[in-house]
C-alpha cells in the first residue's frame, strides 16, 4: 500500500482528508502491524466509497421521484380541470334540453 498511488487515484481522492492522512500514517509504519492496519484501512476506505455511491444513488432517486411527483400533480390538476369543464358542459346541455 503506497500513499502516492492512493493520492493519484481519482476515486481515492474522494476519501475524506482524515482517511488520506491515516493512509500516510499506515504507510509510514513498519513491521507486522502494518499488514493488519493496511487491511483494516482498505476495508474502511471501501466502505466509505460504497456508502458514498449508495448515497449518490439515493439522492438521484429522490430527485427523480420529486420530478415524477411534480408531473403527476400536474396531470392530476389537468385531469380535474378537464373533468370540471366536461361537467359544466353536461350541465349546460341538460339545461338546454
Amino acid at each position: 500500500m503506497s500513499a502516492p498511488k492512493r493520492i493519484n487515484d481519482p476515486e481515492a481522492n474522494s476519501l475524506p482528508v482524515e482517511m488520506q492522512e491515516l493512509a500516510r500514517l499506515v504507510d509510514a509504519i513498519s513491521g507486522p502491524e502494518k499488514r493488519a492496519l493496511s487491511a483494516a484501512y482498505e476495508r474502511v476506505a471501501e466502505s466509505i466509497l460504497r456508502r458514498r455511491r449508495i448515497l449518490n444513488l439515493v439522492q438521484e432517486a429522490l430527485s427523480q421521484l420529486r420530478l415524477d411527483v411534480k408531473y403527476l400533480m400536474f396531470d392530476l390538476e389537468t385531469t380535474r380541470r378537464e373533468r370540471d369543464q366536461l361537467q359544466s358542459q353536461l350541465e349546460e346541455n341538460d339545461r338546454g334540453f
